[in-house]
């Protein structure tokens, strides 16, 4: 089981063709978000945003790369729109909360999408272990400019912040702490939170808040 699961993994890092078409196939065929939505990194990061949600009376939370759901099992949030590239993970997550009034999802194509902001807008926009996920620079740049433009108050991501070489094929880290600084100046950092577990994950919390007038 445990092999065949691994074999999966390897062929899908191999033929993919894109970011999107590599989740799609990674969740229809039966695969998970990943161990950082699982057990104890799955933990940590539901009582990082669970305190931040209720520390800033946060009301709203749109989260770009929601995944199969397991992650947000753990959230604590006033209102919730999960957006995935994935249809089959919209599916998913459908399938398991859609008895939950307080809960949405959407289906996301960040190509496509015509001003998206103009109709979707969170106290809070989120993104968890999705931009090293990012391949394709275009695709890169869209995502970072609906997670910000949707944001009324608060950008949360969690990902590694470098430009170290890696050699997963679905892997592709940036330094995107110097992209946002300069693409949203209405944004500043606000805080940046060292890794728990450099051990087990590249990943880090940094928190954006949108500048006041």
């Amino acid at each position: 089981m445990k092999v065949g699961y691994l074999l999966r993994q390897l062929l899908l890092g191999i033929t993919a063709r894109s970011s999107a078409a590599y989740w799609e196939r990674r969740y229809r065929w039966g695969l998970t978000s990943g161990s950082g939505s699982t057990g104890e990194l799955a933990r940590y990061k539901a009582e990082f945003l669970n305190e931040f949600v209720r520390r800033h009376a946060v009301t709203s939370v749109a989260e770009f790369g929601c995944g199969d759901g397991n992650q947000l099992a753990l959230a604590d949030y006033p209102r919730y729109l999960g957006l995935d590239v994935s249809r089959t993970a919209i599916r998913l997550c459908a399938d398991r909360f859609g008895r939950d009034p307080a809960k949405s999802f959407l289906w996301y194509q960040p190509d496509s999408n015509v001003n998206l902001a103009g109709f979707v807008r969170a106290d809070l926009s989120l993104s968890l272990d999705v931009i090293y996920h990012l391949l394709e620079d275009h695709t890169y740049r869209r995502y970072l400019a609906d997670l910000f433009a949707t944001a009324i108050r608060f950008v949360i991501i969690y990902s590694s912040d470098s430009d170290e070489a890696t050699a997963s094929p679905h892997v592709r880290h940036r330094r995107f702490t110097a992209d946002v600084a300069a693409m949203f100046p209405d944004f500043e950092k606000v805080q940046r939170v060292p890794n728990r577990y450099p051990d087990r994950t590249f990943a880090e919390f940094v928190v954006y808040r949108r500048r006041t007038s």
